[in-house]
C-alpha cells in the first residue's frame, strides 16, 4: 500500500458512518464509466443472439416455464 493510499485509509477511520458510504457512492461513481469497446462488444453479441433468435437457430424456453422452475426453490 503506498504512503497516500495509507494516509486516506487513516483519514476514513475518522469519517462517520454516513460520509463514509458518501464516499462509497463517489467513488462507484467514478468508477462507472462506459467502456466503449465493451459497448461495442455487447452489441455485437446481442446483434448475433437476436439473428440466431429469428432463424430459428435457438431453443427457446415459454416465461412461465421459467418462472415455474424459480418458484420451485
Amino acid at each position: 500500500m503506498t504512503d497516500s493510499l495509507k494516509r486516506i485509509v487513516s483519514e476514513i477511520d475518522s469519517l462517520e458512518d454516513i460520509e463514509k458510504l458518501q464516499l462509497v457512492d463517489v467513488i462507484l461513481a467514478d468508477l462507472d464509466k462506459p467502456d466503449p469497446e465493451i459497448d461495442k462488444i455487447w452489441a455485437e453479441e446481442a446483434r448475433a443472439r437476436w439473428d440466431e433468435y429469428k432463424a430459428g437457430k435457438v431453443k427457446t424456453i415459454p416465461y412461465k416455464d421459467v418462472l415455474a422452475k424459480y418458484k420451485k426453490k
